[in-house]
């Protein structure tokens, strides 16, 4: 059996891909707004229900770098493993989620998917029964601005374990 030593603590620049460019320092406008924008999606939402969303769409995303920073975030905020680990198969683990959670995690997948069928009238009534047109709002800008995140993340090169936010 082999013991993987590596920590978050031991990426050096040459785990690193290539170099490319500093998203927040070329482009410090447009990147205050998305933070601006991510900060008002979250405003009146559930700490937990936050971490979910943005873990399920980093998932779909193939974003280790938010992942990464998200399921930390989450452990901070008391999430339990058990849930962290069912979050990738929450269809075959409902009983770790509420129904709340459950219709959150199904509009985020079909926004995060929106290309592959738009969002099923059926996906949004379940979420709409389950948020107040508010709450729903923030949901929805919540997943559009993890999957900006998740976007900007990948396109410049982000690694997995260096979370920039300081």
């Amino acid at each position: 059996m082999t013991t993987n030593t590596t920590t978050a603590n031991a990426i050096t620049t040459t785990d690193a891909r290539t170099a490319r460019l500093n998203f927040a320092t070329t482009a410090p406008k447009v990147y205050r707004a998305v933070i601006g924008f991510d900060a008002a999606a979250r405003e009146g939402l559930d700490p937990t229900l936050v971490e979910l969303v943005q873990i399920r769409a980093s998932l779909l995303n193939n974003c280790a770098y938010c992942l990464h920073m998200h399921t930390n975030d989450a452990r901070k905020a008391g999430e339990s493993e058990d849930r962290l680990h069912m979050v990738a198969v929450w269809r075959e683990a409902r009983h770790f989620f509420t129904a709340r959670e459950q219709a959150a995690l199904a509009l985020t997948e079909a926004v995060t998917l929106v290309s592959d069928a738009g969002v099923p009238d059926d996906v949004y009534a379940e979420a709409a029964a389950h948020f107040d047109e508010e709450e729903l709002a923030h949901v929805l800008a919540l997943i559009l601005t993890i999957n900006t995140w998740n976007r900007l993340a990948l396109s410049t090169g982000k690694v997995a374990g260096t979370d920039e936010r300081g």
